[in-house]
């Protein structure tokens, strides 16, 4: 297993160039099924301290919206797509072109779930076969999960396995932003997070030809 605090520069650029091959690939697939101009950057990968990670999203007790799922395969972690209550529910307007979908509408249908369920199988699809490719790892997503909690409770599911063996973790932090037609204002802005497992990293540094046994 890797110290993850002793990761090297070169380990995390190649982690970074993984990681925008992955956000490029699913910037294309949500721009093409939200029919808007989408913008998706990796502005850092880092390596971090729990509480670090979960206040760089906007604190424990901060409400977010999140499509969540485990990766399974040669380098399995988490993936969480986390988003303002009131953004995710754009989204859902965005995508099926009705605006009745409300979190605090306890009525609310089937088909706008759905439609989180079909954005979250897209972006985490296409992000991750990117990054398999790129890679030659088996990387499989299980089916999403969607949830509205407190931040830090949200969080606290995806360190699970990584808290056995350590308080850190490295991020690969991505920025969605839906741009409206002038593409000169954000309308929408998410945050998209890959949690590795700590046995994860050996596989895919291999793989890479960043090992820091090579």
């Amino acid at each position: 297993m890797y110290d993850l605090r002793h990761i090297t520069e070169d380990q995390l650029d190649a982690l970074k160039e993984a990681g925008n091959i992955g956000a490029g690939n699913a910037s294309t697939a949500l721009s093409t099924l939200l029919r808007r101009d989408i913008d998706m950057q990796v502005p850092a990968v880092r390596i971090c301290h729990f509480n670090e990670l979960i206040d760089s999203t906007g604190g424990a007790e901060q409400p977010v919206a999140a499509i969540y799922l485990r990766i399974q395969g040669d380098a399995p972690g988490n993936m969480f797509f986390l988003l303002e209550p009131g953004d995710a529910e754009m989204f859902v307007h965005y995508i099926t072109g009705s605006e009745s979908f409300a979190w605090s509408n306890t009525s609310y249908d089937d088909i706008n779930l759905s439609a989180l369920h079909e954005m979250g199988n897209i972006l985490a699809g296409s992000y991750l076969s990117a990054i398999s490719d790129f890679a030659d790892v088996n990387m499989q997503p299980s089916v999403p999960q969607i949830s509205v909690d407190m931040g830090g409770a949200i969080l606290a599911n995806g360190l699970i396995e990584i808290a056995q063996e350590s308080d850190y973790t490295v991020v690969i932090d991505t920025v969605i932003s839906l741009l409206n037609p002038n593409q000169e204002q954000q309308m929408i802005e998410g945050k998209f997070l890959l949690l590795l497992d700590p046995d994860a990293f050996g596989q895919l540094f291999r793989s890479l030809g960043v090992d820091e046994h090579d």
